[in-house]
């Protein structure tokens, strides 16, 4: 029983360490899952004395009015046989106090710290854990007493203030309401009564407590009300008999206090018989016992919970990115593996895994074939200057069967226009890759989580990309002056052919320069364009593949690549400035995920042995 109640105090402890409230999930919070008790009752009920009484020790601020002005939320850890008490706070790690008296002057002063020396009260709980072989593992909640009236110095609204934070908390399906009414009043005024029936009508989860029994007037007494006739609970009331205000001044300890207390249990006959089942150390087993049962029962339903948050968390934390490395080689590597992810959701697109690629097979399909298509070779081959260049071709000594040279010349300027479409189609497979470049990066999860890398790797890619393109253009542009340069031999072999099918070569050289002749060349040199047309349609892609779409899959950030190993730790460090923001975020997830794990394991454990 102890190891559960312990495992769900160091649960509770580490989601209030981390700060585990849930901001930004849909699911409830762990600590919200766990049970746990709050204490709950008017000013001047008894509260703190009993609260005291559970844990052996005055360690409570006292005074008039309100004294508890913030939530404590109070767990009590049962230690070794002989070992020494002590306390912590959670807002003062690692410092451990042996003076209960200290404990009491930091609970003051840690209120003051964020309620001012006001009587303010403020929702933000305090967390205290006390370490003791004289108690029993068990998590409290104490809450600020109800109140009727404010008093000087406190706002009108404080009175519903006060009532929403105690709502606020056992109004919780987990919670277990510990209502503290004392004896020597009308139930049916009771404040604890009256909002806990608001929250658990059919008292299924309170536990009532009836304090200053000891001071009811004579010949009345608290019988009827602890054996429920009075108002009845699903489990029985425990009267408890605290220490006097005389012997909180003579400092009597709570050994002695106890003591008196369970003979003044024995020894008064209206309560012998319920003698055993009354008084503070009856009340902190009891409290212990039925925090265990409780537990157990939802355990089915803390599990779920913690699976699922570990879902989510894992989520978060592949989304946020890995966490940056210390050390220059642990830097470098992770660049490199970003930098790797985001080459391969590049080839991605090129290779049609995903969108983007089929928009440079339609440069080579519908752009390039349309573009030659547009080329105008009227100009080149009008009768004007197929008469021009042919006779500057032939120069002083006419051509004697065909013009060569006027061919020639004709067919390289016209050819030359070609060059147009070629340097488009390689301008428009560029642009398309750098397109590709910008939706790699925005997919890449890694790149979004350091914007300095972001840019360096984008420029690197772009200025591969522009190498590539003058590399591609000077290539296809080369495959265009290749067919300026050497001309199909075969194609010309058939002109005398068709010269002899067809034509008269008795006509007299100047007769060559007719209309009909010149239309002819004309002809000739359109077909044997269009033939190097439909070549360079093929051609040109195949280019263009090659020298860019093939070398970006290659050697996209070979360059990148080169220079990061130049790179010295401070320069490294600066590609990787992450949000401090995000590193925050990713660090808090971790210690909760760690946190939920951890805890997903021991409440396993748990389960099966039941």
């Amino acid at each position: 029983m102890d190891n559960l109640i312990s495992l769900v105090n160091k649960i509770q402890r580490a989601c209030t360490a981390l700060g585990d409230h849930g901001e930004g999930s849909t699911l409830p919070t762990l600590w919200d899952s766990l049970p746990s008790i709050a204490v709950v009752g008017g000013q001047s009920s008894g509260k703190s004395s009993v609260l005291e009484s559970v844990v052996g020790k005055d360690f409570l601020p006292r005074g008039s009015g309100i004294v508890t002005r913030r939530p404590l939320v109070l767990q009590l850890h049962k230690s070794e046989e002989g070992s020494r008490e002590y306390a912590e706070f959670l807002h003062l790690p690692r410092k451990r106090f042996t003076d209960f008296a200290a404990v009491r002057k930091e609970i003051q002063d840690e209120t003051d710290r964020e309620t001012g020396r006001s009587k303010q009260i403020s929702s933000v709980p305090i967390h205290l854990s006390i370490y003791s072989p004289n108690v029993v593992n068990l998590t409290l909640i104490d809450l600020p007493g109800l109140t009727k009236v404010a008093v000087e110095g406190q706002p009108d609204s404080i009175v519903l203030d006060i009532e929403n934070m105690v709502r606020s908390y056992i109004e919780k399906p987990n919670c277990i309401i510990l209502a503290i009414s004392p004896a020597n009043q009308d139930l049916a005024t009771s404040d604890a009564i009256k909002i806990s029936r608001e929250v658990d009508p059919t008292g299924e989860r309170t536990i009532g407590v009836l304090t200053k029994i000891d001071l009811m007037d004579k010949g009345t007494d608290a019988v009827d009300m602890l054996e429920g006739r009075s108002y009845r609970l699903k489990f029985p009331w425990i009267g408890v008999v605290n220490r006097s205000q005389a012997d909180i001044n003579k400092n009597v300890d709570m050994i002695a206090a106890r003591r008196r207390e369970r003979e003044y249990f024995n020894s008064t006959p209206e309560y012998k018989h319920l003698a055993h089942r009354m008084g503070s150390e009856h009340l902190a087993k009891m409290l212990s016992k039925h925090l265990e049962t409780v537990i157990k029962s939802r355990i089915p339903g803390i599990q779920s919970l913690i699976n699922k948050t570990i879902i989510e968390i894992e989520t978060e934390l592949s989304r946020l990115g890995k966490p940056i490395a210390s050390d220059a080689g642990g830097k470098l590597y992770m660049i490199m593996e970003i930098c790797r992810a985001f080459d391969q959701i590049y080839k991605e697109h090129l290779d049609g895994v995903r969108p983007g690629g089929d928009k440079i097979y339609n440069v080579f399909d519908n752009q390039l074939p349309a573009a030659l298509k547009r080329l105008q070779f009227d100009k080149q081959l009008s009768m004007e200057n197929i008469r021009k260049i042919i006779t500057e071709a032939d120069g002083y000594q006419p051509h004697l069967i065909a013009p060569e040279q006027g061919y020639r010349r004709l067919i390289e300027s016209t050819i030359i226009s070609i060059r147009g479409p070629a340097e488009a189609a390689v301008d428009a497979v560029h642009a398309l890759l750098k397109d590709l470049i910008h939706k790699a990066i925005s997919e890449t999860p890694e790149l979004k989580q350091y914007p300095g890398l972001r840019v360096e790797v984008g420029n690197a890619a772009v200025d591969s990309l522009d190498r590539m393109r003058d590399e591609s253009k000077k290539a296809t542009l080369q495959l265009v002056d290749m067919e300026c340069s050497y001309l199909t031999v075969e194609f010309f072999r058939k002109l005398p052919q068709d010269i002899e099918k067809g034509g008269n070569p008795t006509h007299s050289i100047f007769d060559r320069y007719n209309d009909s002749y010149l239309r002819r060349i004309g002809s000739t040199v359109l077909s044997y364009v269009n033939l190097v047309c439909a070549s360079l349609r093929n051609s040109i892609p195949k280019s263009v593949v090659y020298c860019q779409v093939r070398e970006a899959k290659r050697s996209l950030l070979d360059h990148f690549f080169t220079d990061l190993g130049k790179m010295e730790t401070k320069r490294l460090s600066s590609l990787l400035n992450e949000d401090p923001a995000i590193m925050e975020r990713r660090t808090g997830l971790a210690k909760r995920l760690e946190l939920y794990r951890s805890a997903q394991t021991e409440i396993d454990a748990v389960a099966w042995s039941k």
